[in-house]
């Protein structure tokens, strides 16, 4: 008899399939988890893992933690829910702002659920090791996450609960930094290649996290929260929000004295350009910004749009918000509609780098009605900082080659940071070195979306049809279907046991009362790799084999059929 766990029975089987779509569902793996009953919706953001799913997200979990024990990972778990003191002392506890769960006890006490867990591991790691002898070390946990997210959206892909793959590496020099994050690296490519998800490898910020290098693994996936740009001409791949181009100043020396123009009716770059007769791209844009309550310009030129995750990362922990009508009110040389760099009064000026010294703009003179032209930077105004702040545009040279960047959107599956000693300095993690002195530990922090990676692969492996899962993630190998009475059903149990005893996991449809119609719809629906139906050949011991993705279809008896799929 064959292993029970090796063979689920549909009639035993907690599961209702939909054959419409969720009145809520934006995105294909939305629709598809849900109607295949592998999930359900218990909150905004918060999902309930049904039979199916949560063996999908098992094998996910299995592959992961394979991997990370093949480069020397040692597994933990440690408590979601957490102390404020260790985030305090990093500053995340107010950096995180609104997306943290926050909450007391029953003695005031202040606590989270944790959204990523640096902290805590540096001081595990603190209280266990203290000499260079007990380093490098790799810790990691798979474990629920916390992010109150404003808009939670797309199912599974963007939640408020979620399963992550967490894990730090702990070294004595930089080099070793650089060891451990390369090993990590060649695991996660080992990770995404087992599930079957495509992916690039895309040079990121490291926002909340701090750190000097960073990557993101991302799924290509028109559902993508990102947006990233690839060269088709080398391999440079970045998330838009990591590119930035070198500043390239110019000759302005015969450029003409700046002179200012009449421009009556033109508070915005259209209606200037249109006004003048010129393309936008020579005009000057110049958006205005409140930092903790200081008005900041941002200059890009006209045809332009800034990206103002871009701006925020920069000022970051700072509070980023536009100016209001409000914020002109007694600033003589602020004017609405028409503000250029020049004479500026206690305004910083960050501007991009297209705005290079010796460029020179029609802008904003500071007056109503009234721009100016000719205005050069570094002669008529000088830039604080430049930072590459604009939105990028498809066709954008590649800062590699200079070739025409491609965007796509993805998911984004995975994350590497050297975070280096921003959390050993907050916690003075230090081990005794080889020379008797203490030595300042230096981190390395990389994540997982476990969960994410099940939509991500939703996303990726679908069709018209259903969902169709790379056999390692199934969560069956073969998904056997009675499409009769009885004749049916007894050939369809027992050619699962036999498949079962051959080592396969079997999903067999054995419901009575159900029409093969929706049996074979409920088949494609839920994804499994391999389809064997018991059908019309049943009396003579033929069943019919298809491949799920491919469709092919092959008729073969019992003993072929075990001996091709248990091979």
């Amino acid at each position: 008899m064959a292993n029970a766990a090796q063979v689920q029975r549909m009639s035993r089987l907690m599961i209702k399939t939909l054959r419409d779509d969720p009145a809520d569902a934006e995105v294909l793996s939305h629709k598809l988890l849900v109607r295949a009953g592998f999930v359900r919706r218990t909150a905004a953001g918060v999902w309930s893992w049904l039979p199916l799913g949560k063996k999908v997200l098992a094998n996910v979990e299995r592959i992961v933690r394979e991997e990370m024990d093949a480069i020397g990972g040692q597994e933990v778990l440690l408590p979601a829910l957490l102390p404020r003191e260790p985030y305090d002392a990093t500053g995340r506890w107010d950096e995180y702002g609104a997306e943290l769960f926050r909450l007391k006890d029953r003695k005031g006490g202040d606590y989270l659920l944790g959204p990523t867990h640096e902290e805590i591991f540096t001081q595990l790691v603190k209280d266990q090791c203290t000499s260079y002898k007990d380093l490098p070390v790799i810790l990691y946990q798979i474990q629920t996450k916390y992010r109150d997210e404003a808009r939670p959206r797309a199912g599974i892909l963007r939640g408020r609960e979620f399963q992550m793959k967490d894990s730090y590496s702990f070294d004595t020099s930089d080099e070793g930094l650089a060891e451990s994050y390369a090993l990590h690296r060649a695991a996660y490519q080992r990770i995404f290649e087992r599930l079957g998800l495509e992916y690039r490898i895309c040079a990121a910020t490291a926002g909340a996290m701090g750190g000097s290098k960073s990557e993101e693994f991302l799924a290509p996936a028109g559902a993508g929260e990102d947006t990233f740009a690839d060269c088709p001409n080398c391999d440079y791949a970045a998330n838009t929000e990591a590119i930035t181009y070198a500043l390239k100043p110019v000759d302005a020396a015969g450029v003409p004295a700046a002179e200012e123009i009449p421009t009556p009716d033109t508070p915005t770059i259209e209606t200037l350009a249109a006004h003048l007769g010129v393309p936008a791209s020579t005009t000057l844009k110049n958006l205005l910004v409140k930092v903790d309550g200081e008005i900041v310009a941002v200059g890009v030129p006209g045809d332009r749009e800034v990206d103002m995750d871009k701006v925020e990362a920069h000022f970051a922990p700072a509070a980023v918000e536009l100016v209001t009508a409000e914020d002109f009110v007694g600033r003589d040389d602020l004017v609405r509609g028409y503000v250029g760099p020049q004479g500026l009064e206690k305004v910083t000026y960050l501007a991009d780098p297209r705005i290079a010294p010796g460029t020179a703009w029609i802008t904003g003179a500071n007056k109503e009605g009234v721009h100016a032209r000719n205005v050069v930077a570094g002669r008529d105004f000088e830039v604080d900082t430049y930072v590459d702040v604009v939105v990028v545009q498809e066709g954008d040279p590649c800062p590699a080659c200079g070739t025409g960047l491609k965007l796509d959107r993805a998911i984004e599956i995975g994350h590497i940071f050297q975070l280096g000693r921003k959390y050993a300095d907050a916690f003075q993690l230090d081990v005794l070195g080889q020379n008797g002195k203490p030595v300042r530990v230096t981190m390395g922090s990389y994540g997982i979306g476990v969960s994410r990676a099940v939509a991500a692969l939703a996303e990726q492996h679908a069709d018209d049809k259903g969902l169709c899962w790379p056999r390692e993630v199934a969560p069956a190998d073969v998904h056997v279907v009675a499409a009769g009475k009885a004749k049916q059903t007894e050939l369809a149990l027992e050619i699962s046991d036999r498949l079962g005893e051959a080592g396969l996991r079997v999903l067999v449809d054995d419901r009575p009362g159900v029409s093969p119609g929706v049996k074979f719809t409920d088949a494609e629906l839920l994804g499994v790799p391999t389809i064997v139906v018991a059908g019309r050949r049943a009396g003579e011991g033929v069943v019919e084999v298809k491949d799920r993705r491919t469709g092919e279809r092959e008729e073969l008896t019992v003993e072929e059929a075990v001996a091709r799929l248990g091979a």
